[in-house]
């Protein structure tokens, strides 16, 4: 069964699905944006869960509890700083998609919401990074039967939205 996929614009704290995806950095302890957000909704048993995880390495995923917020679980992916394009960061950035949708899978996680990973003060063009976030799922969830029910994009700013609700409509089918 195909996931829906849908773009929002909402705080992704507030979400009330099984899993939201933390745009963190690598030491995995919070920190600006999204990851001091959704650490701050969650409280501090998920910082505590975090330091037992040692970290995450860029591209990789790791998946804690989601305490305080409405999601059962906080699925945590390091995406690439930008440096131009020819430093690698593409690959790094679908395999953050790849690997937050594999542990949910693995977590018979049936829903998840996505923040626009890197684009914030990692500096990533977002017209390129929704473009990888949105035919990287597409493709996951085609080439495997995941139990992943929706897919949903939630973006911070109406100029995000419009990227990729754009993307959504060109892609659909």
């Amino acid at each position: 069964m195909d996931a829906r996929l849908r773009a929002i614009q909402a705080d992704i704290t507030t979400l009330v699905v099984d899993a939201i995806v933390n745009a963190a950095n690598s030491s995995l302890l919070g920190g600006g944006g999204v990851d001091g957000a959704i650490h701050r909704a969650a409280g501090p048993d998920l910082l505590d869960e975090c330091r037992q995880l040692g970290g995450c390495p860029t591209g990789e995923a790791r998946i804690t509890r989601g305490y305080r917020l409405a999601a059962k679980h906080v699925i945590h992916t390091v995406g690439p700083v930008w440096r131009g394009g020819s430093g690698g960061e593409a690959p790094q950035l679908r395999a953050c998609y790849q690997n937050s949708l594999a542990l949910a899978v693995g977590h018979d996680v049936e829903t998840i919401a996505f923040p626009c990973i890197s684009t914030g003060i990692y500096g990533y063009p977002l017209d390129a990074a929704a473009d990888i976030a949105v035919t990287t799922t597409r493709a996951f969830l085609s080439g495997n039967d995941s139990g992943i029910r929706e897919v949903t994009f939630c973006c911070f700013s109406a100029g995000d939205l419009g990227v990729y609700r754009d993307l959504l409509e060109q892609r659909a089918g």
